[in-house]
């Protein structure tokens, strides 16, 4: 039987959760929910599904330590680090070369490693059929989320016809990828009943996907080429250090999920979220008031509702305010409107344009 692997990546900055998440410690290393980091629950989430041993973690430069601290049953050889950020495509054609030398024709299950989910005991027998799907090599597997709200900070996936069911799960045939939609077509995409949110959770065979870098990303499969021939010699850290760089920045959605024409989605409702704001976080965490607000940490609203607070070492006192975030680490201050809470990757932009490095 092929083998089954998992990739983990691990390379986001996280700079939507700042200033709990820094350079030094991105969101996917922190505890947002529960006592277990992001990473680590990722991880534990595949125990008994997948072996230790075929466990890999794509991750950024500096990110390699952290990474064997918190998983230490990850093999060291296991943890991938990229010499800079090129998006998603680089992060999971990096990961494919190397699995390529073990199995070419095994399942890659690729999982981000920052997202919630509820029902781990569900999110592993769906993943059981998406491995099933993606082993003959006709499709690529993609998990789908229904969604619950018009959220126009996830892309979409449009299914069309029903292939085939596996027990109470459709697999349908994926008809378009839609990035990030306006309030309007979110609406029409949630009213329509055919639309799921893009989890960015994809299942396929090794061989399939390089194939396909090949077809649709020829400067990407040419770069991956060159670092293939060089793993396990003298010359592998040199030629990554070189050539990937250099390799096109651009997501797998994009470059591959969106061009081929065989692929097909899993309705996946296990209580998933990727957590990506601090909104999204008050969903899940601190304590709840009869106002809409979320505490965690020391502090008292007053006259106020729909506010997110999180306060780690000081008291937080607020008194009229309504959909406010204020986050409190360590000396910094996040205080941003709930509805802007997608844009502080602007802000901490403007902090390190201001000189403020060492608080980001």
């Amino acid at each position: 039987m092929p083998a089954v692997f998992a990739v983990i990546l691990a390379g986001g900055s996280g700079e939507r959760f700042w200033p709990l998440s820094s350079k030094d410690r991105p969101k996917q290393f922190l505890n947002l929910i529960g006592e277990r980091t992001m990473l680590q629950q990722t991880v534990d989430r595949l125990r008994g599904f997948v072996e230790p041993a075929d466990v890999y973690v794509v991750t950024g430069r500096g990110y390699g330590n952290l990474v064997k601290e918190q998983v230490p049953e990850i093999p060291e050889a296991n943890v991938i680090e990229e010499p800079c950020g090129r998006d998603t495509a680089a992060a999971a054609g990096l990961a494919a070369v190397y699995l390529a030398r073990r199995d070419p024709q095994g399942a890659m299950i690729v999982l981000p490693a920052d997202h919630y989910i509820a029902d781990t005991a569900r999110f592993r027998w769906i993943l059981e059929i998406a491995v099933d799907t993606a082993r003959s090599g006709e499709w690529l597997v993609t998990l789908g989320i229904t969604p619950t709200r018009p959220e126009t900070g996830y892309g979409y996936i449009q299914r069309g016809e029903m292939l085939r069911t596996v027990g109470s799960i459709a697999v349908y045939r994926a008809l378009r990828f839609t990035e990030k939609p306006d309030q309007l077509k979110a609406r029409r995409f949630l009213a329509s009943g055919k639309y799921f949110w893009n989890s960015g959770m994809f299942i396929w065979r090794v061989n399939v996907i390089l194939a396909l870098f090949a077809e649709y990303l020829p400067e990407l499969a040419a770069g991956l080429k060159r670092i293939a021939a060089s793993l396990g010699t003298e010359r592998e850290a040199a030629v990554i250090e070189s050539v990937y760089p250099a390799l096109p920045r651009i997501s797998v959605d994009y470059g591959v999920m969106e061009q081929a024409k065989n692929v097909v989605v899993l309705p996946a409702d296990f209580g998933w979220d990727d957590v990506g704001t601090w909104p999204a976080w008050a969903r899940y965490g601190g304590n709840q008031d009869g106002q809409g607000n979320v505490i965690e940490g020391s502090g008292v609203l007053v006259e106020s509702s729909g506010c997110v607070v999180r306060a780690s070492k000081h008291v937080v006192g607020a008194l009229g305010i309504r959909d406010i975030v204020i986050v409190e680490e360590d000396g910094r201050l996040l205080v941003c409107a709930k509805e802007r809470a997608q844009e502080i990757k602007r802000l901490v932009a403007a902090l390190k344009e201001a000189g403020y490095d060492d608080a980001v």
